[in-house]
């Protein structure tokens, strides 16, 4: 999870021009709602071991396959909720002042993403994994992600959108941030440079991730709007606990009728994040429950980065196709909580030891 959703969540120092003005709310539910989403994640790729142990087929091994299918179906609004609270962050929770911080906030998270990439490449060669040499794949992996890091895909978009949201707002305050711009400028011409290179050299060129779709502005933008509506604007709650897991039904229809994984653009995907982040929002979190929150959504990032690792290594050889539902239910629930323990261990021992910059 990118660290600059956690920017400016925490009471910061104000301007002397603004020292007046109130201290900045600390948002103990984005704090929740990263926990939630980063466990949400998790619980997706567990579900997608027991899917892939029956190639997708029921025939094959419908206990497992059920399973697996009914995690995925709680899982698509983690990703789009990822870029709903970026957007927050940047438009409403802490606007960037400058093009300097902004620039911090890249590096905050690109640091992170190949640093775990190269992480990811070097324990796959040592277990004889990558099916191409790891030069090329690192060479790819500086315009997409690839296997086995390929839980970081999102980031390749969501680093594009906080910028060029963070570039309308600094002109809207006229400013003018020129370095953001060129980055910009350099995104959206990267693929035609890449193919026409490739066309006049005759070389295989990598494909560029590096962008974003429409979807993912419009989760962004939506859920600022969302996530800074004031408390007790959203009265009756009911209605989203009946649409929930109608939403969920519906992407388990589709993911096993239609096509295996549904799109984050999906109508279904879209009512069920808006369902879950009004659920969420505003929710008072008890006061002695506020520093462990804190804590655990520090580490949330870290505990993604890694969490893939333990999957290959725990989770992939435990699980098969020849399991009965109850089963591949009782597995899966167990295998979850395993990899969630040992991912959020991980990346609170690291930021132990101060290395929370470099792994997340």
């Amino acid at each position: 999870m990118p660290n600059d959703i956690a920017v400016g969540l925490p009471q910061q120092r104000s301007a002397p021009s603004e020292q007046a003005a109130a201290p900045r709310e600390h948002r103990y539910d984005i704090d929740l709602m990263r926990l939630i989403c980063s466990a949400t994640v998790m619980l997706g790729h567990v579900g997608a071991q027991f899917i892939h142990a029956t190639n997708d087929n029921p025939a094959k091994g419908s206990g497992s396959y059920w399973a697996g299918h009914v995690a995925e179906a709680i899982n698509p609004f983690a990703v789009p909720m990822y870029f709903a609270i970026a957007g927050w962050a940047v438009l409403v929770g802490a606007p960037p002042r400058d093009s300097t911080r902004m620039w911090q906030r890249v590096v905050r998270n690109t640091v992170p993403l190949f640093a775990w990439t190269a992480i990811y490449l070097v324990w796959a060669w040592l277990r004889d994994r990558n099916d191409r040499p790891m030069t090329e794949l690192a060479t790819d992996s500086l315009f997409g992600s690839v296997r086995p890091a390929y839980h970081l895909w999102f980031m390749y978009n969501y680093i594009p959108i906080i910028v060029l949201l963070a570039f309308a707002m600094m002109i809207r305050a006229g400013k003018r941030p020129w370095g953001l711009g060129a980055a910009l400028f350099g995104i959206a011409v990267l693929p035609s440079v890449l193919t026409t290179l490739g066309e006049v050299t005759d070389h295989r060129m990598p494909s560029v991730a590096w962008g974003f779709g429409t979807y993912s502005v419009v989760y962004a933008v939506g859920g600022a709007m969302l996530f800074a509506l004031p408390a007790g604007v959203v009265r009756w709650r009911w209605p989203l606990f009946v649409l929930l897991p109608l939403t969920m039904a519906g992407c388990l229809w589709y993911n096993t009728q239609i096509h295996y994984v549904i799109p984050n653009a999906h109508l279904f995907v879209g009512v069920m994040c808006v369902c879950v982040l009004l659920l969420i929002s505003r929710v008072r979190i008890p006061e002695k429950w506020r520093p462990l929150l804190q804590k655990l959504a520090g580490a949330a990032l870290g505990a993604y980065m890694v969490h893939v690792l333990f999957l290959e290594e725990v989770v992939a050889p435990l699980v098969s196709a020849d399991l009965s539902g109850p089963m591949a239910g009782l597995l899966l629930v167990g295998l979850l909580i395993t990899i969630l323990a040992l991912s959020f261990a991980a990346s609170l021992l690291w930021g132990k030891l101060n290395l929370r910059r470099l792994l997340g």
